[in-house]
């Protein structure tokens, strides 16, 4: 019994010392252009030494960036979704030239009101990230943009 609870606790320890690793913090703020334009802004916060794919990698590299806005009837989306300028650098994990973002990345949606009253635009956001020597699987991040 007592060898149980001994291997018990050491599972416990272990797990509880495990670190999940979350380099990239997400933030949706909303600015308004006209009385009939938004701006839906996707702040990223990226951790020191990760980097934050673009929305456009070349075809064998990471999994690009990815902005999914889930429509409601009171929006239309005006164009695609824009990013600030990044860096491209030969990626040493993937052994190409690839845009990313260090630090921190804006990415901006402009929508077209088809209403006056104030509502929510649901999105998910699809990410990749890697540091020097490793990279952490694609991960998806729900954002809420209210629109007043």
């Amino acid at each position: 019994m007592k060898h149980i609870i001994l291997a018990f606790a050491l599972i416990m320890v272990s797990v509880g010392q495990a670190q999940i690793l979350k380099p990239v913090k997400w933030e949706a703020s909303v600015k308004k252009i006209s009385d009939t334009e938004y701006e839906l802004i996707a702040t990223a916060n990226i951790d020191e030494h990760w980097h934050l794919y673009s929305q456009t990698v070349p075809e064998g590299g990471p999994i690009a960036t990815t902005f999914t806005f889930q429509g409601n009837g009171k929006f239309l989306k005006k164009g695609n979704t824009i990013e600030d300028e990044g860096q491209t650098i030969d990626d040493p994990v993937f052994g190409m030239k690839i845009k990313f973002f260090e630090t921190k990345a804006s990415f901006k949606q402009r929508i077209k009101l088809k209403t006056k009253e104030a509502f929510k635009v649901n999105a998910t956001v699809e990410f990749m990230v890697c540091d020097d020597s490793r990279c952490l699987p694609p991960t998806e991040v729900d954002l809420v943009f209210n629109v007043n």
